[in-house]
C-alpha cells in the first residue's frame, strides 16, 4: 500500500515571495496581507501543539531573520523585501517554516528553516538508529517519533566572507509497546562550521575560540579531571572534521567547527557520560544562540573587500565542493529526501549555493592563496588547542 502525503502552503503568496525578485509581481505582493490573516488560525493551532524546544526553534528563527536582514542592509538601500516566509504543513501533523533571503548586499543567499516531522520508525531507520547506540529503539520499527530542527546556511556574495552552516535538532521516540517505562527518549544534535574560500587564520582562530567557549561552559567537572580542559570542544571539533569530509576529493569541506549528535537527555552519550555536556538541551540552545556572535565579526571585516574576476571564479568552483558534500554524504539531506514530496523538495535543497562552477581539473597554482586553502582542507588544524 502506498500512502500519499499532501503538503499545504499556509500562505498562498509565500512560495511566490521565495522566488528570485525578477519573478515576482506587484499583485503577488498585494495579496500577502490577506493570506497572512487567513493563515493565523492555522499558526495558532500549531503553536498550541509545540513543546518548549519547538517553540525555541521558531522564536530564534524569527529573531535571526530580523537580525540578518538588518546586517545585510539592502532593505534600507533599495527596498529589499527581506526574508520570504513559506510556512507549510502536512496531513500527518508535520509542519515547518522555510525562510530565504536572496540577492542582498552581504548575502547572495541565506536560508533559515524550521521543520517538525512526525512519523513512525520504519524497520530500516530503526535498525540504523539502534546500530548507532540509541537506547530504547526497537530494531523492528513501529515506534512513533518526532524530529524537529532549525537549520541554516549563509552564502555571502563575497569570496572573502566564509559560508556559515549551522543547525540544532532533537529526535524524540515514544516508548515501544513491549518496553518497560513510559518516558519518551530524546537525543540532541547540532553544531556549526565555517567554509572559507580564502584562508584567514585569525578568522579561523576566532571562530574556534568561540566554539570552545560554548563547550567549556557545559563541560562537566568529571570530564575536566579525567580528560583535561576543553575535552568537550576537542571531541566535537574532531567529530566535525570527520563528518564534513569528501572522501572522493581527499579534502574537508571547510575549517570545521562543532558537530554533535545522539546526545541523550539523560545518562550521557552512547554510554560515555564523562564527555557529554552537563545538560543536553541547554547546551544545544546555547550553541544556537552563539551563531551570530561567532560569524558576524568575520563578515563585517571582509564584506567590502575588493573582488577580482579570478577570485569570483574560485568562489564558484569551491561552492561546487559544498554541494558535492551535501548531495553525496550529508545525513540531514538524505533524511529529508526520504519520502519528500515534490512541493517540499525546494526546502531540502535550499542549502545549495546560488551560483556554482565545475571546471575540469581546476587546480590552483603552487604557492597561491587558493593552494594554501587546499593545504589546510587536506589536513585539519588545531586552531586554538
Amino acid at each position: 500500500t502506498t500512502t500519499t502525503t499532501t503538503t499545504t502552503h499556509i500562505h498562498a503568496s509565500a512560495s511566490s515571495r521565495c522566488r528570485p525578485p525578477w519573478l515576482r509581481n506587484s499583485s503577488q505582493r498585494a495579496s500577502r496581507s490577506f493570506s497572512l490573516k487567513a493563515s493565523s488560525s492555522k499558526q495558532q493551532q500549531q503553536q498550541q501543539h509545540r513543546d518548549d524546544f519547538e517553540s525555541f526553534l521558531f522564536e530564534w528563527q524569527s529573531e535571526l531573520c530580523d537580525k540578518l536582514t538588518r546586517l545585510d542592509g539592502s532593505n534600507e538601500n533599495n527596498n529589499h523585501e527581506g526574508f520570504c516566509d513559506d510556512p507549510w504543513e502536512r496531513e500527518d501533523g508535520s509542519f515547518g517554516r522555510t525562510r530565504v533571503f536572496s540577492d542582498g548586499d552581504l548575502f547572495e543567499k541565506a536560508a533559515c528553516n524550521v521543520s517538525v516531522i512526525r512519523g513512525t520508525l520504519t524497520e530500516t531507520r530503526a535498525k540504523t538508529m539502534s546500530s548507532r547506540g540509541r537506547k530504547g529503539i526497537n530494531p523492528k520499527g513501529g515506534q512513533k517519533y518526532n524530529a524537529c530542527a532549525l537549520s541554516l546556511v549563509w552564502h555571502p556574495r563575497s569570496p572573502h566572507v566564509p559560508t556559515f552552516r549551522a543547525d540544532i535538532r532533537r529526535f524524540a521516540v515514544e516508548p515501544d509497546s513491549a518496553s518497560v517505562g513510559t518516558e519518551t527518549n530524546a537525543w540532541y544534535g547540532g553544531g556549526m562550521d565555517l567554509t572559507p574560500y580564502y584562508l584567514d587564520e585569525e578568522d579561523a582562530k576566532h571562530f574556534h575560540g568561540k566554539c570552545r567557549d560554548v563547550c567549556d561552559e557545559y563541560q562537566t567537572r568529571e570530564s575536566v579531571e579525567k580528560f583535561g580542559k576543553h575535552s568537550l570542544y576537542r571531541k566535537y571539533k574532531e567529530f566535525c572534521d570527520s563528518y564534513f569530509y569528501i572522501p572522493a576529493r581527499l579534502e574537508h569541506r571547510g575549517v570545521g567547527g562543532l558537530f554533535f549528535d545522539d546526545v541523550a537527555t539523560r545518562g550521557g552519550e552512547d554510554g560515555d557520560a564523562s564527555v557529554a555536556p552537563s545538560d543536553a538541551k541547554a547546551f544545544t540552545k546555547a550553541v544556537a544562540l552563539s551563531w551570530l556572535d561567532v560569524w558576524e565579526p568575520i563578515a563585517k571585516k571582509k564584506r567590502n573587500t575588493a573582488i577580482t574576476e579570478q577570485e569570483s571564479i574560485w568562489h564558484q568552483q569551491r561552492r561546487g565542493r559544498y554541494l558535492e558534500f551535501n548531495l553525496l554524504y550529508d545525513r540531514g539531506v538524505k533524511f529529508g529526501l526520504d519520502g519528500v514530496t515534490p512541493d517540499r523538495f525546494e526546502s531540502i535543497m535550499v542549502s545549495a549555493p546560488p551560483r556554482i562552477r565545475w571546471d575540469y581539473k581546476a587546480t590552483p597554482p603552487e604557492g597561491s592563496k587558493e593552494a594554501r586553502l587546499l593545504e589546510v582542507l587536506r589536513e585539519p588544524v588545531d586552531w586554538v588547542d
